[in-house]
């Protein structure tokens, strides 16, 4: 990164769609008058920018920046303008590139809500060298796919090398409890992500791959995780989880960027739990053949209600397993609906983080560049818990 001063600490990229405008309302509502960070608002239009601006009660001298995935002057100019860019504009693999390209080249870290892992491998095979010389830090999957996970496994692995001296060779992920669902950008971003695999069936390979995110590694065989299985370790049956393709892959990335500190033969994978007995099997198949994604049908931009979004919540639940029997036990909670109110807050305490982090530049994951010092900013600002259970 140039040593030339900067005008704004974060830009919010996107911010007059839906999780765009939460992001900004947040900054707005816990820094906006701090003077720390020094932050902007940019997208397309100026106009619904400063109309944005005003409805969330935002500073009225926020500056807005005009910018558009068309136009790459617009991009590079953000970029160099900024320490942090936060991009809310998905699905990524249509829009998503010409930023990425603009903050390497100007040494910008970034952080994004992408849930794509065919676009994000293209980006790590295309940038990975050119922002490590440049010293840009990117980010991608900073809402709920895949931080709690991500920082979950991380943080159990710790607890577990302290405990036992060395990291869990397995690890479970069990989404125990959950209230609200995937945003609209995240069915877009699938869809898109669908038509690629159509256009070109040999990414179907890749996509299934839980090394997809590991250039020159692939390591042993893991749990598919697609059909209804009793869980002996939960007593519990359960289901297939719809973020766990991604969240695998970035588990397994932040596991390879760490020189995997957790093993070469480290397995994990993640399903959601539901009861014991016969009911819970039942509940389990009829998990496995409902839409991945629910009945609502979502567009970008259209999002849950305040009040739907307060009542939200996530429990999710880590289990490491030894080869002797030993076992350790941690979760991962959060006081808002995953897609929305959490992950707004989520990627910009990742911003805030990013803001303090010195580490050199590449491709990242949060669990891998920020781990403890992003932990804990999501404990003490944005509802999440950590902890160790029995």
């Amino acid at each position: 990164m140039t040593d030339k001063p900067r005008p704004f600490d974060i830009v919010v990229y996107g911010t007059t769609g839906f999780t765009g405008r939460l992001v900004a309302e947040y900054l707005a509502a816990t820094y906006g008058n701090a003077g720390h960070p020094r932050w902007a608002m940019a997208g397309r239009s100026e106009a619904k920018l400063a109309e944005v601006r005003d409805e969330i009660d935002a500073p009225e001298n926020t500056p807005l920046i005009v910018a558009n995935a068309d136009d790459p002057a617009s991009l590079q100019a953000l970029a160099q303008s900024t320490q942090v860019v936060i991009s809310t504009v998905g699905p990524y693999q249509l829009y998503g590139t010409g930023l990425v390209e603009a903050c390497v080249a100007a040494g910008t870290a970034y952080a994004d809500l992408c849930g794509e892992p065919l676009w994000m491998r293209d980006m790590i095979d295309a940038h990975e060298a050119a922002a490590r010389a440049s010293g840009a830090r990117i980010c991608f999957s900073c809402g709920f796919d895949s931080i709690p996970f991500d920082l979950g496994v991380a943080f159990l692995q710790r607890e577990a090398i302290a405990r036992h001296g060395k990291p869990a060779p397995r690890v479970k992920g069990r989404v125990r409890a959950m209230q609200g669902g995937a945003s609209g950008g995240t069915m877009a971003s699938l869809g898109a992500t669908l038509k690629a695999v159509a256009k070109k069936p040999s990414l179907a390979l890749l996509l299934r791959s839980s090394f997809a995110l590991t250039p020159g590694f692939d390591g042993p065989s893991q749990p598919s995780g697609l059909v209804p299985e009793y869980d002996r370790a939960t007593g519990t049956w359960t289901a297939p989880f719809v973020m766990a393709p991604i969240n695998t892959k970035n588990v397994h990335r932040t596991n390879f960027l760490l020189d995997h500190a957790w093993g070469k033969d480290f397995t994990y994978d993640e399903m959601v739990m539901t009861t014991p007995g016969e009911a819970g099997k039942a509940m389990a198949e009829a998990l496995a053949k409902a839409s991945p994604l629910g009945e609502r049908k979502l567009k970008p931009g259209e999002g849950p209600s305040r009040e739907e979004r307060e009542a939200g919540f996530y429990d999710i639940l880590f289990i490491g397993e030894y080869p002797d029997g030993t076992t350790i036990r941690a979760s991962v909670k959060g006081d808002r609906d995953p897609g929305y109110g959490s992950t707004s807050k989520m990627i910009a305490e990742t911003a805030m983080a990013l803001l303090d982090a010195r580490h050199e530049g590449g491709i990242w994951t949060p669990g891998a560049l920020l781990g403890e010092a992003l932990q804990q900013r999501l404990e003490q600002h944005a509802g999440l818990s950590f902890a160790l259970e029995p």
